[in-house]
Formats: structure tokens, sequence, C-alpha cells
């Protein structure tokens, strides 16, 4: 596995890796309604080619196949992580998080980490800032704000 950076042309393959990531791993501690507007399948392509491309974005590639991806603000706010649904377990994660908060400059780091990944950032030093309920067409997500001092 190795990293690189974002290309223009990865958002659509970014887009389908988050698709099926959410409505598979995400499965165990979301409900089917949760899952569907969290990730409804379709993206504005526009619009996250405009954030990847503003942020530190990295992309994980296993034998010229995107296994994951993850960004960073210039602030330390990790937006996105997503590991392929069959590359679980791995280090990707690990990898894609350990480089980006290697190369930032930011005093903290902050993310918004779902019930799935709240296990994973607390291993990684974050602490559970607050619990949140986030909206996303009509229907409640719940999630933490996370952070950890660099």
């Amino acid at each position: 596995m190795f990293l690189r950076s974002y290309e223009h042309r990865d958002c659509p393959i970014l887009a389908q890796l988050f698709y099926e990531t959410v409505h598979t791993v995400n499965g165990r501690d979301y409900a089917p309604e949760q899952l569907d507007a969290w990730a409804t399948g379709t993206v504005d392509l526009d619009a996250w080619d405009v954030s990847l491309s503003a942020h530190h974005t990295l992309v994980a590639e296993e034998g010229g196949i995107i296994v994951g991806f993850a960004d960073m603000a210039v602030d330390g706010y990790l937006d996105r992580l997503y590991v392929h649904k069959d590359r679980q377990g791995r280090g990707i994660a690990t990898a894609l998080c350990d480089a980006l908060e290697g190369a930032s400059g930011a005093a903290r780091f902050t993310t918004h980490a779902s019930l799935t990944a709240r296990g994973f950032f607390a291993g990684r030093g974050y602490r559970v800032v607050r619990e949140q309920q986030v909206e996303r067409g009509g229907v409640l997500l719940t999630n933490f704000v996370m952070e950890k001092v660099n």
C-alpha cells in the first residue's frame, strides 16, 4: 500500500468508496434509514472536488486500486476518513492519519467521529469533547466531536 496526493480524477471513485463503506462498515452501528441519509448515493462531485482539493487529501492505493482516502484542513480538522469495505483492519486508516497529522502544523486535531470510528480515534489519543446529533434529510445521526493535542 502506498499513499499519494489526491487528483481531480479520483473524485468519482472516492464518492463510490464512501457510499459502499458507509453502507457496509457503518451498518453495525446505524439503522438502514440513517445510512441512507448519511450516504445517499449521489454526492455533488464538483463540491467534493473543491473540498478535497482545498484540504490536504491523501489517497491510499494497493495494486493500482484505491483502498482509502482522508482529508485534513489546514486548521487540523480531519473531515473524511474512509477505507474500502474489503480492506478494513489492515492499517490503512492508521497510515492515512499518521501522514496527515505528521504533515500538519496545527496545534490540535479535531474530527466528527461516527459511532463506528470512535474507538479508532480514541486509540489514537483523541478524546470526546461532546456527543452530538446531526440531522441529514430529516434523520438524526449520532457522532462525536473528538480532539487531540498535537
